[in-house]
């Protein structure tokens, strides 16, 4: 059922960014990279389904945010995402209780310094995963993001491993 859901969660997020396939291709690879380090830090399916649909529509902020501030910075789409999200989420029958966690999740994954559980963690540090390598950052950015932001063992693991930080 879970499976299902996510399934279409993720083709309505491929149908809001019609035509804008870098966008598609961004929430696409942080849902894999959440997904994967939500099963490997042994979170509940019920933990792992609700960061699965944060990541998918983490983004979903910036379409409205470049319409009204012509920019997508992190702050306009925490402004604007939860929004979009709950209306998007309610068409699919998602659960209120899910979708009032994902909103907020939507409208915080751009604020670091209160993170406030795991699921928060694991959807910043897949988007900075994703980012990173997007965003061509150095190495030292890298090792940087690793001290001030990552926390979970298989998040930390996956950035070493990427950019090569084993001996930081």
């Amino acid at each position: 059922m879970n499976a299902e859901k996510i399934s279409a969660v993720c083709q309505a997020m491929i149908d809001y960014y019609s035509g804008d396939p870098k966008r598609i291709q961004h929430f696409v690879k942080v849902h894999a990279f959440a997904k994967l380090i939500a099963e490997k830090e042994n979170l509940s399916e019920n933990e792992v389904f609700v960061i699965e649909i944060a990541a998918l529509v983490h983004d979903i902020g910036i379409k409205n945010a470049e319409i009204k501030y012509h920019s997508s910075m992190g702050k306009y789409q925490e402004k604007e995402g939860p929004s979009e999200a709950k209306k998007l989420l309610e068409t699919l029958n998602i659960d209120a209780q899910i979708i009032d966690r994902v909103c907020y999740l939507v409208g915080h994954h751009h604020t670091y310094k209160a993170i406030d559980g795991i699921d928060y963690q694991i959807l910043v540090e897949a988007d900075f995963l994703v980012n990173i390598y997007e965003d061509s950052l150095p190495k030292s950015s890298a090792a940087s993001i690793l001290f001030k932001i990552f926390k979970t063992r298989t998040g930390i693991r996956l950035l070493k491993t990427m950019y090569a930080l084993e001996n930081v």
